[in-house]
């Protein structure tokens, strides 16, 4: 009897296939558009000054350049208002699981759009946001824990809401991470991480230092710098490994929430894209055990 050779582009598919907890994609419904808000809260109280006329504009450069890949004009202050409105309104719907698909596709568009009108203050938060928020519209999320799950269990109290869905989504998330985390630890090898053993420790010392970075770079004794600063190496240039192999996995979704807790308490502003990093990380990495027995105990919504 002839046994069917499994190829590589099978083993993907079946892996694209097969049903993950749905906590997985709501955990990043509820929490990353959340970050998103937090991040922009400051722009968005300030709206005419953000994307319209009434603050300081990159002017267009007339140029094709990787810093403004595309050139969009003030709106007037009405229609900058109005995107905001779109913008925290959509982000809330969609954290709230309020036809969360639909609200993840006109937040993905008033999250592009800001971070294009808005180059000079653009960051990772702001780079990220429209990328999951594509993903999400594009998976079936809002089954779970948000205003259509409760009115479908209210609708039909006997109908079992789902525990697991197939989704590509959450794959996308998976792979994203360890790519992002890996493409940091190899900027960091090319920069002055390996020839210096307290950069780490410079950062520390910036303007994003809250009371919390002051105390630890008191109280951690010099020594402990240089081994921090390689665990923090080797974690995110090794992180497509460390997180496809089962016997790290565990270890370094420890370390990563670990980092990323540092990292929002003690460098100020970097708080939200710290929390938009653990959301994503919890609900790619979280043991899909914990996560079940979690949708378990949540049976109205």
């Amino acid at each position: 009897m002839s046994v069917r050779p499994v190829f590589l582009g099978d083993r993907f598919v079946s892996w694209l296939e097969t049903p993950v907890p749905v906590l997985r994609l709501e955990i990043v419904r509820i929490g990353v558009p959340l970050a998103v808000l937090g991040f922009m809260s400051s722009r968005v109280a300030h709206a005419d000054e953000w994307l319209g006329g009434a603050g300081f504009r990159v002017p267009d450069l007339g140029t094709s350049d990787y810093r403004q890949p595309l050139y969009l004009a003030a709106l007037p202050d009405g229609a900058a208002w109005a995107v905001a409105i779109v913008l925290v309104l959509s982000g809330l719907a969609l954290a709230a699981g309020f036809r969360a698909r639909q609200a993840a596709a006109v937040f993905a568009c008033a999250t592009a759009y800001v971070a294009l009108s808005d180059r000079l203050a653009a960051f990772s938060v702001s780079k990220l946001a429209p990328v999951v928020a594509i993903a999400l519209a594009a998976s079936p999320c809002g089954r779970r824990l948000g205003f259509d799950a409760w009115r479908k269990k209210t609708k039909r109290p006997a109908r079992a809401l789902p525990s697991e869905v197939t989704s590509g989504s959450v794959r996308f998330f998976q792979v994203l991470l360890p790519v992002i985390y890996c493409a940091s630890g190899i900027a960091k090898a090319r920069g002055d991480w390996l020839g210096d053993s307290y950069v780490l420790w410079s950062h520390l010392h910036d303007s994003y230092q809250t009371a919390v970075t002051v105390a630890v770079a008191n109280i951690t004794p010099k020594t402990a710098w240089p081994l921090l600063q390689w665990v923090v190496l080797v974690f995110e240039a090794g992180a497509p490994l460390w997180f496809a192999v089962a016997r790290t996995r565990k270890i370094v979704l420890v370390v990563g929430l670990g980092m990323h807790f540092m990292i929002g308490i003690m460098f100020g502003p970097v708080l939200w894209f710290a929390v938009l990093m653990s959301t994503l990380l919890a609900a790619s990495y979280l043991p899909s055990e914990l996560l079940d027995r979690a949708a378990a105990r949540v049976t109205r919504c």
